[in-house]
């Protein structure tokens, strides 16, 4: 029924369709360009918006955030951290238990097997440097075994610590 030359032809009618419609494309916009593409724009339109080039708001530091931080906000960023670690003291995941996490010893938790990464970040878990570590695990302490992307905002960091202290 089908032999070679139908396929081919076939196969050459759609080719030779597309190619006319792309030579037609390229005739319309070379014939239907507006005489005035080049120019100024003639208004503005007011949307409210600010001025795209004021000044950013500055970053709000830690020690601030976290004098204003909400434990009830921190729960819902304690989603992302519960599928490795545990609020319950001794009870391990992927990740050690974060029990009493802030001021302690860095890689106290008995019966965890640490990367030896840890090293990097200091010698206790303040919240400054929980949160410089959920922040970017690798950035601190590279070699480390988290596999985490990190938490970005500042307020949310906060939030999270102020929670898992609350739980503890």
């Amino acid at each position: 029924m089908f032999d070679t030359m139908v396929i081919t032809k076939t196969v050459a009618s759609l080719c030779g369709a597309l190619l006319v419609l792309l030579l037609g494309q390229w005739a319309a916009s070379a014939l239907y360009v507006p005489r005035n593409a080049d120019a100024p724009q003639a208004y503005a339109i007011d949307t409210g918006e600010e001025d795209m080039d004021a000044e950013p708001v500055a970053e709000l530091s830690f020690e601030d955030a976290f004098q204003v931080a909400d434990a009830d906000a921190g729960a819902r960023v304690w989603s992302q951290c519960r599928a490795c670690h545990a609020l319950e003291a001794g009870r391990n995941g992927v990740g050690p238990y974060l029990h009493g996490v802030v001021d302690r010893p860095i890689g106290a938790v008995d019966g965890f097997n640490y990367s030896g990464a840890l090293a990097q970040v200091g010698e206790l878990w303040t919240p400054e440097n929980i949160s410089r570590f959920i922040e970017g695990p690798a950035n601190v302490a590279s070699g480390t075994s988290m596999n985490y992307r990190g938490l970005g905002d500042v307020q949310d960091r906060a939030n999270l610590i102020a929670y898992i202290q609350s739980q503890s």
